[in-house]
This record gives C-alpha cells, sequence and structure tokens, in this order.
C-alpha cells in the first residue's frame, strides 16, 4: 500500500514538473517567435536602387554581382520599367505614358537587406554604397521607418525579456515546491540515515538521482506536449511561430530537459539539506 501510493506521488509530481517546463518551453517558443518576427520586418525594409535610362545588362550584371557578393542583401528583384508603370497605374490609377507620349519610369531593384544589416546605420552605408555605382542614380529606402522600428525593437526586446525571465522565475518556484512537497513526505527517513551516520551526499544521493530522473522524464512529456502544440498551430491552424530549424528545435528541447535537470538537482540538494540539518523535534513541527 505504501509503495503504490508512493508511485502515485512520483507520478504525479512527474506530471505537474512537466506541465511547469511547458511553460518554460513556451518561453523558449515565445523568444523564437518574437526574434523571428523582428527578423521577417527588418528583412521586409525595402531599399530601391532607381537605373539610369542607358543602364544596360551589363550594368544589371555588375549590380548584381556586387549584391550577390556581400552579406548586407538576404534577396532583391529586378522590376523593368514597364513592370514600374504597370504597378504606377495600378496604386494611383492614373497612366503617365498616356499624355507624355512616353515612359517617364526607370528600371529599379527593390533590394531587401539581411537581418544584420538593417539598422539605420548599415542602411545609411548601404544606400551610399549603392549610389556610388554606375548606372545608379537614385537610392530609397524608408529613413524614418527604420528609425522607428530600431527603437522599438529596442523596447520590445527588453520588455520580452522581462516577461521571460519573470515566467522563468514563477516555473522554478512551482518546481522547487513540488520537489519538496514530495521529499517531505520522507523527513523522518532522511533524519533516521542521518542519526546512524550517513553522511550529507549519501543521504541526498537517492533524492536527488530519483528526482532528477524525473526531471528528465517529465522533459520528455513536455516536450511531446510542446510538439503537438506547435503542429497543431503551424500546420493545422496555419500560423508560422517560428523556423522549424534543427537549430530551433535543439535549443527548445535543450532548454526545457536542461531545465528539468538542473532545477530539480538544486531543489533536492536544497530539501533534503534541509533536514539533514533539522533536530528530531522540529521534524513534529512542520
Amino acid at each position: 500500500m505504501r509503495k503504490h501510493r508512493f508511485r502515485n506521488s512520483y507520478v504525479t509530481s512527474a506530471i505537474s514538473v512537466s506541465l511547469v517546463l511547458c511553460l518554460i518551453g513556451l518561453e523558449g517558443i515565445l523568444l523564437l517567435s518574437a526574434d523571428s518576427l523582428i527578423t521577417r520586418m527588418r528583412e521586409n525594409i525595402t531599399i530601391t536602387a532607381v537605373l539610369a535610362k542607358d543602364a544596360d545588362t551589363t550594368a544589371c550584371a555588375r549590380l548584381e554581382a556586387v549584391l550577390n557578393a556581400g552579406e548586407r542583401c538576404s534577396s532583391y528583384k529586378y522590376v523593368s520599367a514597364s513592370e514600374a508603370l504597370e504597378e504606377h497605374i495600378r496604386s494611383l490609377g492614373e497612366d503617365p505614358a498616356a499624355f507624355l507620349g512616353f515612359n517617364p519610369l526607370s528600371a529599379s531593384y527593390e533590394i531587401h537587406p539581411t537581418n544584420t544589416y538593417s539598422d539605420p546605420d548599415s542602411l545609411a552605408l548601404f544606400a551610399v554604397d549603392l549610389e556610388a555605382l554606375p548606372y545608379v542614380t537614385e537610392v530609397i529606402y524608408p529613413r524614418d521607418l527604420a528609425d522607428l522600428m530600431s527603437s522599438n525593437v529596442h523596447e520590445f526586446s527588453l520588455i520580452l525579456l522581462a516577461i521571460a525571465l519573470a515566467l522563468l522565475l514563477v516555473s522554478m518556484v512551482l518546481i522547487v515546491n513540488t520537489i519538496r512537497l514530495q521529499i517531505y513526505s520522507k523527513r523522518f527517513l532522511i533524519n533516521t540515515m542521518t542519526l546512524v551516520g550517513a553522511t550529507s551526499w549519501v543521504t541526498r544521493r537517492p533524492f536527488v538521482l530519483r528526482n532528477m530522473m524525473m526531471g528528465f522524464i517529465a522533459g520528455i512529456i513536455a516536450l511531446l506536449i510542446l510538439g503537438g502544440l506547435v503542429y497543431y498551430v503551424e500546420f493545422r491552424m496555419g500560423l508560422m511561430l517560428f523556423a522549424l530549424t534543427w537549430q530551433n528545435i535543439a535549443f527548445v528541447s535543450a532548454l526545457v530537459l536542461c531545465s528539468g535537470l538542473l532545477i530539480t538537482l538544486f531543489a533536492s540538494l536544497i530539501a533534503t539539506g534541509r533536514y539533514i540539518r533539522m533536530d528530531n523535534n522540529s521534524l513534529y513541527e512542520i
């Protein structure tokens, strides 16, 4: 009967820890999703390099070679003069070629910077380098939007970090309390082992190993729950949380498993240490 009760207590604790580890995993997913969103926003900034009217294929090839060689461009698109005219007509509803007799618009390149080079200073230097190229008459990019995005991203990152730290602290407290309640029922056994001369580590070891194993199992359960959640949101609901690369998957998996192992380790050491130092009379008072 006692063994059955202990097993039920162990399973209950494992489920409780796994749910808390899900919260830690959600923190990791939140951070990755925010980073992915910020990266997409930065890479969606468009730098327009307007070409001269007499720009030929050689000039275009030279510009594309510069864009392909550097690390500042994530993607680019060539827009011919006729395509620019069609876009102008769709946007404004008027055809300047109808009353001018010719197409006043020039061909251009729509360039998207990489996340690393999307801050205002890097964009300004990129624009200067593009303007220095032959056959590039003008470089246009949203300077005010870049400045606003840079300041907002900095503030958003600080707020998100504060929320993540608060959630991590709450998660740690919940797991520590779960471990303390589990070890509380074994306080008399710990005291008996101390009285018969067992060293501090010998007394702690079975509780530490058992709870670390529980933390690892709870981490596996949490990852299965999180995997199902991500699959449902991204593939069933069609909402993109973050890129499912092996680096991101490894980050979330390591965060959950390491949190489960480390928090249960320290919680077991602290809880057992408390009862090891307690005298017999104090055990009945708590």
